[in-house]
């Protein structure tokens, strides 16, 4: 008796679909490699730029202090200014006077105890 060649072509056709299947997988698998590529890619640029971010933010708090400590000199020239006033006002007033030589130095005491303890609580 001869034997059916049924079995062989349901085998073959299988065979054919799961080529196809493979095909298939194959196609998805390589889809999704490119888009985890592409994710982290995106997470490695995102990185970086919040690198440059902080250090942008960095930056800007070191100039907000400059910009502090620049206004803390400034607040103080018109006292430098108020007395040299007071010094040349005293100096006309006293350049009759021949017993007292007037050259502009003057003793000043400076409270160093005072600047000391206050320099650790400046930031």
């Amino acid at each position: 008796m001869r034997q059916s060649v049924a079995p062989s072509r349901i085998s073959h056709a299988a065979s054919l679909a799961s080529q196809a299947n493979n095909a298939a997988a194959t196609s998805r698998l390589q889809e999704k490699k490119k888009e985890f590529e592409a994710v982290a890619a995106l997470e490695r640029a995102s990185t970086l730029f919040l690198k440059r971010i902080e250090g942008l933010a960095d930056d800007c708090e070191v100039m907000a202090d400059a910009g502090q400590v620049h206004g803390q000199v400034l607040e103080q020239w018109p006292l430098m200014f108020q007395s040299l006033s007071l010094f040349l006002n005293s100096r006309e007033q006293h350049l009759g006077d021949d017993t007292v030589p007037l050259t502009g130095e003057r003793l000043v005491r400076v409270p160093l105890d005072e600047l000391q303890a206050d320099a650790p609580k400046q930031p």
